[in-house]
């Protein structure tokens, strides 16, 4: 099992699209997939759930986050405490045991299934309040202090737990783009995270912010490392900060002169330097497995590069991916002359994100 995380420093990015489509994919090649949602505005739970699911998911654990853990599980009988363990839980539910400081659960309420070979951890809007419990808790990770070491990994333990009881072969994280304390712990501690970025200035200066994070984070938890004893280095992961490469996404395809990647002039100019830019800024004891061929072209090459148009939100609307919505039952009236005339294209992304997922657990693989 590998756990990977979509990360960049830079919003409105797709790394939510990207992230919901690849997992999609995946499933459908026959992988074992968990999504967990660790981005506190919950843009993938959105995506993959309806709302009225989402609210009722919440509203039955609103008394564990805003009151307490333990608690609010005292105030319950046995019965009523099993009916909450027994049904989807958010993320942040499961780590306020950690956040309190009070243990661990007895044990692991189910995902909530989203196909066949795919399931989901729902976010929270109140992630935020174990990211300042991160934040207060990170000194005391020197000295080795357990509660600050299961709050550290806590996100990676659940990953195993989960993908052990489930069988998973990928866990993947979405993160917001914070260079924060809880984005600190997800990427530090993952085997390995890609970038999505648009061919534009304001991605390359993303990438040389996550580059300096990047730095400090594996300078951190090396320390950390070295520090702590030997049956403490268990619950790490054995390398800190495993960069995958990068994608282009939600680019304008350009329909005049043809060029590698078929994008505009300047788009065409911004996606050329970013190669440079992470051989620049992201450090090469965090990319040692890549070759330079690998390092200089995106993952899956242009198969999920250019812009969906509206596919997306109509993906987000009927929650599935893009190449299923043709072809529901739910379809309501005023989609349906729009989806008739662009059914082969909606159709048609199942191939690309499966060409993206190919090269992507190619270079997976190569963590070993």
């Amino acid at each position: 099992m590998k756990v990977i995380s979509v990360f960049n420093n830079k919003g409105g990015v797709g790394k939510t699209t990207l992230s919901y489509h690849v997992s999609h994919a995946l499933a459908a090649m026959g992988k074992r997939v968990l999504i967990i949602d660790a981005d506190p505005q919950c843009n993938l739970t959105i995506y993959s759930l309806k709302q009225e699911y989402i609210h009722r998911l919440w509203a039955e654990e609103d008394s564990f986050i805003d009151e307490g853990y333990e608690s609010s599980k005292k105030k319950l009988n046995s019965d009523q405490f099993n009916s909450v363990i027994s049904n989807p839980r958010s993320l942040h539910f499961l780590l306020k045991p950690t956040e309190e400081g009070t243990g661990d659960l007895e044990e692991l309420p189910p995902p909530a299934k989203l196909s066949n070979n795919l399931d989901i951890i729902p976010g929270r809007l109140t992630l935020h309040l174990y990211e300042e419990k991160v934040a207060s808790r990170w000194t005391d990770i020197y000295r080795g202090e357990p509660l600050a070491i299961r709050t550290i990994t806590k996100i990676r333990t659940l990953a195993e737990k989960y993908a052990e009881i489930y069988k998973y072969d990928y866990v993947i994280i979405d993160t917001s783009p914070s260079l924060g304390s809880l984005n600190k712990i997800i990427i530090s501690t993952v085997d390995g995270f890609f970038v999505p970025a648009s061919p534009d200035l304001f991605s390359l200066y993303g990438i040389k912010n996550i580059g300096k994070a990047l730095s400090a984070w594996k300078e951190e938890f090396n320390i950390v490392y070295k520090l702590i004893s030997d049956e403490k280095r268990h619950v790490f992961p054995e390398n800190f900060v495993t960069f995958l490469g990068y994608t282009i996404y939600n680019a304008k395809k350009y329909s005049g002169y043809k060029n590698k990647w078929d994008l505009a002039h300047a788009h065409l100019n911004y996606a050329n330097q970013i190669p440079a830019t992470i051989v620049e800024n992201i450090r090469e004891d965090m990319r040692m497995h890549l070759t330079p061929e690998l390092l200089g072209n995106p993952i899956g090459g242009t198969s999920v590069m250019h812009t969906h148009n509206t596919f997306p939100s109509m993906a987000q609307h009927y929650n599935n991916p893009m190449w299923l919505v043709p072809d529901l039952d739910t379809i309501e009236k005023e989609h349906i002359n729009t989806l008739r005339g662009a059914g082969n294209q909606y159709r048609e992304t199942k191939n690309n994100y499966i060409r993206f997922c190919n090269d992507l657990l190619a270079r997976i693989a190569l963590l070993g």
